[in-house]
């Protein structure tokens, strides 16, 4: 018999990769989704050069939680990527396209332009598969004795093509608080213009799934109704946030606005995960079901312990030595 659950210390290390490269990532791909909107050249080399000393290595929490999913949990992998082949590949397209126009924007003369459409459309692209396989994540996925049954486009419905703009709306705010908080001038203001809209579009789509996922999901409806004095805290905290945004927004607020943001994401995921405990395939794959064996889970369990707080240890003194405004004429290229 084994000393202690560590099915539930995984799912806790990979939910917090998970969170951890939502509000790392998110930034800098709402960073690129807003690019087009950027009032000149010189506000998207300023929006730029503030993620740039930072973007890849927050790309290193989605490889940490890809990695703990399939070392502590493999039969997720077994289902859920046939099932989302098309979205993952989406998502690491567009990934690749705005890394690759990362470096390459800095150098380009004539064609900077191309590089533009690439960092916008492929930071847009990964944002929304992003949002689709969330969707599909809430929907449910279609199996039989554990394997998956469905076909490859199942995951393109209504719901997920909402879920899909919400996260691009949403990724986009984080992307505008950022901007807020790392410049200055006619950039900040363009930025603090740009949140507010995108707070309501954010605010009226996660709305729409909220009233919508209970008629998606019956356990979901039930759970939630069943829990009045509990779980309601998550959304009434995500609303405490977003009334945080506007507050400092209004009164030109420059790091609150920015770090409510990560708070509305926090709580929203977390309103998500106790929506579908212990489900890690829903609607009938558990967590101890997807679990690998005790002995392998402790095998690398010791490895990520080591890891982790270097993980932590550089993202943290990434961000201290890039603190403070970016202005023109900065530049990490």
């Amino acid at each position: 018999m084994e000393p202690f659950d560590l099915t539930l210390i995984w799912a806790a290390i990979i939910a917090f990769g998970v969170i951890m490269y939502v509000l790392m990532d998110g930034f800098d791909l709402g960073v690129g989704i807003l690019f087009p909107l950027a009032p000149d050249e010189e506000s998207r080399d300023l929006m730029m050069n503030s993620v740039a000393p930072v973007w890849d290595g927050n790309e290193t929490w989605l490889v940490l939680g890809g990695a703990g999913l399939l070392a502590a949990f493999p039969m997720v992998y077994s289902i859920m990527l046939p099932a989302l082949y098309l979205g993952v590949f989406l998502m690491l397209s567009g990934l690749i396209f705005r890394g690759i126009a990362f470096e390459f924007r800095f150098k380009a003369n004539r064609s900077r332009y191309l590089w533009n459409i690439a960092f916008a459309g492929g930071s847009t692209l990964a944002a929304f598969a992003q949002g689709m396989v969330v969707g599909k994540y809430i929907e449910g996925i279609n199996t039989a004795n554990g394997v998956f049954v469905g076909g490859p486009l199942d995951f393109v419905t209504p719901f997920t093509l909402l879920t899909g703009v919400g996260l691009v709306a949403g990724y986009a705010l984080l992307g505008s608080t950022w901007t807020v908080m790392k410049t200055e001038g006619a950039t900040q203001a363009w930025a603090r213009r740009m949140a507010k809209p995108l707070l309501l579009v954010v605010l009226a789509v996660f709305g729409i799934i909220s009233l919508w996922t209970p008629f998606v999901d019956e356990s979901v409806r039930e759970r939630w109704f069943s829990n009045l004095h509990l779980i309601w805290v998550l959304p009434a905290l995500a609303l405490f946030f977003a009334w945080r945004i506007w507050h400092g927004i209004t009164h030109k607020r420059e790091g609150s606005p920015f770090v409510a943001t990560m708070g509305l994401f926090v709580f929203t995921y977390l309103g998500l995960l106790v929506s579908k405990w212990p489900y890690v395939v829903p609607p009938e794959i558990t967590l101890y079901d997807a679990a690998s064996a005790w002995e392998s889970q402790l095998f690398l369990l010791l490895g990520l312990l080591f890891v982790i707080p270097i993980v932590l240890t550089y993202t943290a003194w990434t961000y201290w030595v890039f603190r403070g405004k970016v202005r023109a004429g900065d530049g990490y290229h």
